[in-house]
């Protein structure tokens, strides 16, 4: 992280790191000499979060990014110090929450319409038609109470054939009518071959992609971003803590996750500085919906710490031990091998953020969503010719049945 500025104190830091907490499970680890991480962080010892260039753009973001899916509206005051923090890259979409979460960022701006252009702006639409684009982003204008985008994406795709030529019209209209800035996607799966076929194309600005300590090491991913970064692409990673926090159920992990906090850390805000290190990624989108999490992940961005060759080679052993618990999002391997329109990189998703986000609330909505046929087609697919090409194992039969029986 050379090019993070002195921020916090190491002490400073220490205490920011337990404001995250790892939880009762950890309290054996927490000896004499980490007594203090379980102080509060206190606001007045926070500075600014540093800023990179987002690609060819100019504009200058915060590596932190504050993703918008959570109760905005019951959370401004979260806002406001989010900014006096200096996170004023704010992403949010057109579905989340129900469009509460862009309800939210409209509130806020409507009580501090001053603070509107401090605010690196994204949202995202799901939809696949100018037309239907057309319709998400003037939706979301209005509930934003804004008169432009920032960054626009097209949210969540797999097959970046999608951002085709009358995609580039589209985009061109809009920026030209002042109504967006940038225009890029979001890719939840098959993220190493849009990245490629985006650094083809030379009007896409941003893309968001999952990236974090289990990916950022393999060679096509490594190809990937590498295209983008030459094509000027500016990259944000999410979902970058790599399926949650170290399980704190085995002597394994808790190893993993006793060693960083007692250099004054927890794993979470480890898995986010090895994404930092990588300076051809502009931000990191985390989910942050309290103050204690905000907190840290400022403390873990602020502070000048590098990660050490050690710490470095302690995730890559975590990374390989645990690489059957985790969906990679190759889902053009899976699904092609499953009769049927059956969702499994979705699924997978959504199940992730029932168990390791703990946000049964969300992935529950989310899986509502899908169609009755589709769910009738889950419980009825063959899994076994996508178990076998599965390169990292997973038991998907198993994880779609529960995935019927816990989020129904």
């Amino acid at each position: 992280m050379k090019d993070i500025q002195n921020g916090l104190s190491r002490r400073s830091f220490i205490k920011s790191a337990g404001a995250a907490g790892l939880g009762s499970a950890l309290a054996p680890l927490v000896g004499r000499g980490t007594a203090r991480a379980t102080a509060p962080v206190h606001a007045a010892e926070i500075t600014a979060v540093p800023t990179r260039p987002f690609g060819r753009s100019g504009i200058q973001v915060p590596i932190l990014s504050l993703g918008g899916m959570f109760d905005i509206p019951s959370n401004q005051t979260l806002l406001k110090q989010a900014i006096r923090w200096g996170v004023t890259y704010w992403d949010t979409a057109h579905s989340y929450s129900g469009g509460h979460s862009e309800e939210g960022i409209g509130q806020y701006f409507s009580s501090y319409p001053e603070h509107r252009e401090k605010i690196f702006l994204v949202t995202k639409s799901s939809a696949r038609s100018p037309r239907g684009l057309s319709q998400d982003l003037a939706t979301s204008l209005k509930r934003m109470n804004t008169d432009h985008i920032d960054l626009f994406f097209v949210h969540g795709i797999s097959d970046a054939e999608i951002m085709d030529s009358g995609m580039r019209e589209w985009a061109a209209e809009q920026k030209a009518e002042g109504k967006i800035r940038l225009i890029g996607f979001s890719t939840h799966s098959n993220m190493e071959r849009c990245l490629l076929e985006a650094g083809r194309l030379d009007w896409v600005d941003g893309i968001m992609m999952t990236y974090n300590f289990r990916l950022m090491h393999e060679d096509r991913m490594k190809e990937a971003v590498k295209a983008c970064v030459d094509a000027g692409i500016g990259l944000t990673a999410m979902k970058t803590q790599g399926g949650g926090a170290v399980d704190a159920t085995t002597s394994r992990e808790l190893e993993l996750a006793g060693r960083f906090v007692q250099k004054g850390f927890t794993d979470k805000q480890a898995k986010l500085k090895a994404v930092w290190e990588n300076p051809q990624i502009s931000a990191i989108c985390s989910q942050m919906p309290t103050m204690a999490i905000l907190m840290a992940n400022i403390a873990a961005a602020v502070d000048r710490t590098s990660l050490t060759d050690n710490d470095r080679q302690h995730l890559d052993r975590y990374a390989r031990e645990t690489y059957s618990h985790y969906c990679a999002g190759c889902t053009q391997i899976c699904q092609n091998a499953i009769a049927g329109n059956v969702p499994v990189g979705d699924v997978m998703r959504y199940l992730m953020y029932a168990r390791n986000y703990g946000d049964s609330n969300d992935a529950r909505r989310r899986f509502a969503a899908l169609p009755d046929a589709i769910r009738r087609q889950m419980r009825q697919a063959d899994y076994s010719a996508a178990e076998a090409r599965c390169p990292r194992q997973l038991p998907i039969a198993r994880l779609m049945s529960e995935a019927l029986e816990d989020l129904a």
